[in-house]
């Protein structure tokens, strides 16, 4: 077959083009089989040189759809790129080439030995950073530097920069970084005997290049789809062009962009007066394609249309709307003048939805449709990673399994997060939180062991409950050993403990480690937790050798590093790895891909989505050390760039034959602003611009339902053989405010939980307080020179919350003084404790009252003084006048009728001893009751009988008597809300008033 003419110019280079509206892949192998297909063996000896391993896929799936059956393929062989694969393919790195090339270094070596030369240069400089943050500068220090090397740009260059007025500051401060790159690197890069990954491809691709001139191959060569405008490809898709077998075909450079338009984008000349060069269009489609095309040392005139298409095609209409949408923006009043038929796009829909959440539903039923017509393909392009896993993961409803190819970073799968999670809680002492994440973690004991852990973990979170416990796996100890109900769970724990107490050696103390002890200590406790199954499938295996890697390479990086560092730099480095899973089961017809997985790819049914300005495209990223004028100066590609390879991007995927375009009109935090490539349809098409409500329809009605009717406010009319006999005196307030959350305690036995690691709560403040002056009262004798030592121990007790001794200590201090200063003064009056913390209980109303009295005292006149210590404020008297609070007067009921163990006698006085603050000082006494009933309060004669009488209306309306447990009875003595949920309190409360 004979090789295609030459392209117009005279120069025998042979390039071409596939417009956006064809399906690259599919028409590039039309074209091949055409001219070579006649002979296989013709065929058999060419190589196509491909972007990257994915545009090689493309391309090999191309040929088999087209040979119908066996055919021998070309080689088909990725250039490679920093941006998804690392490497060269093998055809452009031979093993027994001569003289062999240097190896490349390591990057995780090159990042660890930067990070240590940034940490000694901040150290000099009175400016030190941590490992994790040395890591991160040393990132940065390596992108800027792969850049310099690409853009064949002499890394002393940087030294000789004038950054102009206002920039010195920060350039003398980079400046001094940068030194690293100038000085230091080099002879560390030396030492290694090896060379920058980057500098290797160049050379690779320039001695490549230097072959094919001098011995051209056998075979045809051709370079497809290639768009990488960096001095070193352009210099190889010359010499493939000039080839007598070669040829280049790019992925859809505008021939029809009229020459204004062309010359407009740039790169420009410097003007000949003023010596200022007009800024280039960078954020345009074709502006890389054109730096690519002058870097080849070609015009556009002499590229071709490539003459083959393919079933996969969509209309040429479509092309032209594509390239009208995406004209610079000067030249953006031309649609107004533009034929119908140049801003069509047939086949194109436009959807919007109203969250993130619905537009991954919409897209999901979407696919969902597609698979329903036989043969047809469809595929999900969009850089918004999160909306990529929200989307497979509807589609797993209905046993669909569509992976994103983009990847996901290590940091987010199982094993990244087990790693993680080991880390955080050796960094923070195994706090409860940290501690039942780690122990939670799917990969940990999974297996058949699994059910049994998970029982155990359960009861830990039971016991870890409350306020956190001293630091430490020996604070855990401690906390379980100090009540019986938490055996179990301590019985459990030693299992557990054993299995941490090596990371919580290589992590414990406050002291720099060296790094490759913690990785030492982080692999034996992944190993001891979850065994195989941390380091199982591509994730696991990525794990192992970065944990690897660092202990390799660690001993070049920071000299030291804190352990509580440990977990951001170990975050930091997963975050960069991305992990491409391979199912056993996915749709064979359905894909999802990011931005630069979708180059060269297509199918029937391309949805683009995720059209928000931020997302598509994405904000370009500062550059924390090279400012605009210095990237110029430098020739460093602008920041902008990167917006137009993804409008390229966008114009490659619209080009296939049905296309839906979504985005949500808010994100997670605020409105979303629709993405300009969406903007600039909607204005070229006007009142033409595809829209379709109907997805968005589905999607709100596949999980929707009627229009919700609010409950009533619940009643609930339980059995009086359900009623209890038996209720606390702490109970009765509830039962008479808020019986449905009596119901709920006591009949249906639902208590809420503490949460995990809480802060201290009054309920928890006032039990440590009681717990202090209890102790007092038995072992002290009520000695008021012995309280004030003995709430100094309990403050200084390691398992006291540190919220505690932080900011309660000068408080309770002072209320303890109070206290003792108090019980001192009635002493002397002849008043005597009779007993603390007692328990009893009566018969009252046919229903068993028990309770629990902080102290009896004896009064002077014989009586007996009922005292409650409080943390906080003293019930009101309109409370007390309104039957709720009567705590004090049943206590008193309990105790003249026996109750108490040897207490005898009448209740004459009923106090409340707070410790909060009144005025300027701590503590003080009142009652809500008063010998003359001033102030509103009830007689003290009359206090035991009213406590009893309202008690005797409550157990006969709710506990003998029938009547239902109403909700929020009396929402004003009601303020706890622990059931409010349950009895769906916002649907109902309200609407009766």
């Amino acid at each position: 077959m004979a090789d295609a003419p030459p392209s117009a110019g005279g120069r025998g280079l042979r390039l071409h083009t596939i417009p956006a509206h064809r399906a690259f892949a599919d028409a590039l192998v039309a074209g091949l089989l055409r001219r070579f297909g006649g002979d296989r063996l013709a065929l058999a000896r060419g190589l196509v040189l491909v972007p990257n391993n994915r545009g090689g896929l493309a391309v090999r799936e191309a040929f088999v759809r087209a040979s119908g059956g066996a055919l021998l393929l070309p080689r088909i062989v990725a250039l490679g790129g920093e941006e998804l694969d690392a490497g060269v393919g093998a055809a452009l790195d031979p093993a027994d080439a001569v003289p062999p090339l240097p190896p490349a270094v390591d990057p995780l070596q090159r990042r660890m030995i930067l990070a240590r030369l940034v940490e000694e240069e901040r150290a000099a400089a009175g400016r030190p950073v941590d490992a994790a943050e040395a890591v991160r500068l040393a990132g940065e220090l390596a992108g800027t530097l792969d850049q310099l090397i690409v853009e064949e740009v002499p890394p002393a260059r940087l030294a000789a920069i004038d950054p102009g007025e206002g920039l010195s500051d920060h350039w003398e401060t980079a400046l001094r970084l940068f030194r690293i790159l100038l000085d230091r690197w080099p002879a560390e890069r030396e030492r290694l005997g090896a060379i920058d990954a980057a500098e290797r491809r160049i050379l690779l691709i320039d001695r490549q290049a230097a072959r094919w001139r001098a011995s051209p191959p056998d075979g045809f060569v051709c370079a497809a789809g290639i768009t990488d405008p960096a001095p070193a490809v352009a210099r190889l898709l010359r010499t493939v062009a000039a080839l007598p077998r070669g040829m280049v075909v790019f992925a859809d450079l505008d021939l029809s962009l009229p020459q204004a338009e062309w010359d407009a984008l740039g790169p420009h000349q410097p003007d000949a007066v003023t010596g200022v060069r007009a800024r280039s269009i960078e954020v345009h489609p074709q502006f890389h394609l054109k730096l690519l095309l002058e870097r080849i040392g070609a015009d556009r005139s002499e590229v071709t249309r490539w003459m083959a298409a393919s079933e996969h095609d969509a209309d040429a209409a479509r092309g032209r709307a594509i390239a009208n949408a995406l004209a610079p923006a000067r030249f953006t009043a031309k649609w107004t003048a533009l034929d119908a038929a140049d801003r069509r796009l047939s086949g194109v829909t436009a959807v919007e939805l109203a969250t993130p959440a619905e537009e991954a539903q919409a897209i999901a039923l979407k696919l969902r449709e597609a698979i329903e017509t036989p043969g047809l393909t469809a595929a999900l392009v969009t850089p918004d990673r999160m909306l990529a896993r929200r989307v497979a993961a509807h589609c797993r409803r209905w046993n669909i399994e569509v992976d994103d190819s983009a990847g996901r970073a290590l940091a987010i799968l199982p094993p990244g997060t087990l790693l993680t999670a080991i880390v955080e809680a050796a960094a923070q002492d195994f706090a409860p939180m940290a501690l039942l994440t780690l122990l939670k973690h799917p990969l940990v004991r999974a297996g058949d062991q699994r059910g049994a852990w998970l029982d155990g973990v359960r009861r830990l979170d039971r016991a870890l409950r409350g306020p956190r416990p001293a630091p430490g796996l020996e604070g855990i100890d401690r906390h379980l050993a100090a009540a019986p109900e938490r055996a179990r769970a301590a019985e459990w724990w030693r299992e557990a403990r054993a299995l941490l107490e090596p990371v919580a050696r290589g992590f414990g103390g406050s002291g720099a480690v060296t790094l490759p002890s913690l990785v030492a200590c982080l692999r034996e406790a992944a190993n001891l937790l979850a065994g195989e199954e941390a380091w199982r499938g591509p994730a696991g295996r990525a794990a192992a050798d970065l944990l690897t890697g660092m202990e390799t390479h660690a001993p070049l990086g920071p000299h030291a590093i804190a352990p509580a560092g440990f977990a951001p730099l170990l975050r930091l480095l997963m975050e960069e790895i991305a992990i491409r899973l391979l199912p056993r089961e996915r749709h064979p017809r359905l894909a999802i891909y990011g931005l630069m997985e979708a180059r060269l790819q297509r199918a029937d049914l391309m949805i683009l989505s995720g059209l928000n300005e931020g997302t598509w495209p994405g904000l370009p990223a500062p550059d924390p050390w090279l400012a605009p004028r210095v990237r110029a100066e430098l020739g460093l590609p602008g920041l902008d760039r990167g917006i137009g390879v993804a409008a390229h991007d966008f114009g490659q995927a619209l080009g296939a034959r049905q296309i839906v375009l979504t985005r949500a009109r808010r994100d997670a935090r605020s409105p979303a602003l629709a993405s300009r490539f969406w903007l600039r349809l909607e204005a070229m098409t006007g009142e033409r611009f595809p829209r379709d409500g109907t997805l968005a329809a589905w999607a709100r009605a596949l999980d929707g339902t009627r229009v919700p009717t609010p409950v009533d406010r619940p009643e609930p009319l339980p059995r009086k053989s359900l009623r209890p006999r038996q209720i606390s005196v702490t109970e009765v307030d509830r039962l008479k405010a808020d019986p449905f959350a009596f119901y709920a305690r006591r009949i249906l036995k639902l208590s809420p939980l503490d949460a995990v690691d809480a802060d201290p709560s009054a309920a928890w403040r006032g039990t440590a307080v009681h717990a202090v002056l209890e102790a007092w009262a038995r072992e002290d004798g009520c000695d008021a020179e012995k309280l004030l030592p003995r709430a100094r121990t309990l403050l200084a007790d390691p398992a006291t919350h540190p919220l505690l001794r932080a900011l309660w200590q000068p408080r309770l201090i002072a209320a303890f003084e109070w206290v003792a200063a108090r019980t001192l003064a009635d002493r002397a009056t002849g008043r005597a404790v009779l007993a603390v913390e007692g328990r009893g209980k009566a018969e009252l109303s046919g229903i068993e009252l028990t309770g629990r009295f902080d102290r009896i005292d004896r009064m002077s006149d014989g009586g007996l003084g009922i005292v409650d210590y409080k943390t906080g404020k003293a019930p009101s008297v309109a409370a007390v006048r309104g039957g709720f609070n009567l705590q004090l007067g049943l206590l008193g009921a309990i105790a003249e009728a026996g109750g108490f163990d040897g207490v005898t006698g009448e209740a004459t006085a009923f106090e409340y001893w707070s410790l909060a603050k009144k005025g300027d000082t701590f503590g003080s006494v009142s009652s809500p009751a008063d010998p003359a009933g001033k102030g509103g309060r009830i007689l003290t004669d009359d206090f035991v009988r009213a406590a009893r009488d309202s008690f005797a209306e409550a157990a006969a309306r709710w506990l003998t008597g029938d009547q239902p447990f109403t909700a929020k009875l009396h929402p004003e003595f009601a303020p706890f809300a622990e059931y409010d949920q349950l009895m769906r309190r916002d649907e109902w409360y309200g609407r009766d008033a």
